[in-house]
């Protein structure tokens, strides 16, 4: 039998709905993957990597890669100079670097790094993390401590902490790769309260997934010596 006209009136409500209950789905199984893991190969997002220790029970992990066009003793004096009170992070300046544009040569007064140094994330306010693994030539993990809904840094062995909070790492890995290039593979691990952390993960990935795809551009541009775009 025919539908008659209040179903047609009830018909883009009925597509609206569904469309509506299928865009989670559709971003879980097939646009999240993808996101999280841009540009790895398998082995690369199922290896481990230092800093995982950090981290062992994290609810949230990406794992991004990118290949650089020079081997990793020129890629990690970029690396080392990251920071928003440093060299930037090379990525959209606007977003991360208080609209200061990211070095785009090596500074020597940046390339001294420790661990335990603190590294700002911005060029100014309440947000820094610091330099949990260094291995020169080969690997950085910055780690943070902040609350929500704030994203303020605090220090861990403060007392009492944030009912709220997220510990989380951001490691950069370089391998050797052939004919001179470097893979760097970026991963990301974060624990925090998921009844809380669910609604910032839904827009942090892509966020992510926009600054970190920047940031491989833009170092591929810089210790490939072409101009930054």
């Amino acid at each position: 039998m025919a539908m008659g006209f209040r179903g047609w009136l009830r018909r883009p409500r009925l597509l609206g709905l569904a469309a509506g209950s299928a865009a989670p789905v559709l971003y879980a199984l097939w646009v999240r993957p993808r996101l999280i893991a841009w540009g790895a190969t398998r082995d690369e997002t199922t290896g481990a990597y230092p800093g995982d220790e950090l981290i062992p029970d994290a609810n949230h992990s990406s794992t991004m890669a990118t290949t650089l066009p020079a081997p990793p003793e020129r890629v990690w004096p970029w690396l080392v100079q990251m920071g928003g009170d440093r060299a930037g992070w090379y990525s959209w300046d606007r977003l991360d670097h208080g609209g200061q544009p990211s070095a785009d040569h090596i500074m020597p007064q940046w390339q001294n790094l420790a661990e335990g140094q603190r590294v700002n994330s911005l060029p100014h306010g309440p947000y820094w993390m610091n330099v949990a693994i260094l291995e020169p030539g080969r690997t950085l993990v910055l780690r943070s401590h902040y609350q929500l809904p704030s994203f303020r840094t605090f220090d861990p062995r403060s007392a009492p902490l944030p009912r709220a909070h997220v510990d989380a790492v951001w490691g950069f890995h370089l391998r050797p790769a052939p004919g001179g290039r470097t893979r760097l593979v970026v991963r990301k691990l974060a624990r925090g309260p998921r009844a809380v952390t669910w609604p910032f993960d839904l827009l942090n990935e892509p966020q992510h997934f926009i600054m970190q795809t920047r940031q491989f551009h833009n170092l591929r541009a810089r210790v490939g010596g072409s101009p930054p775009g």
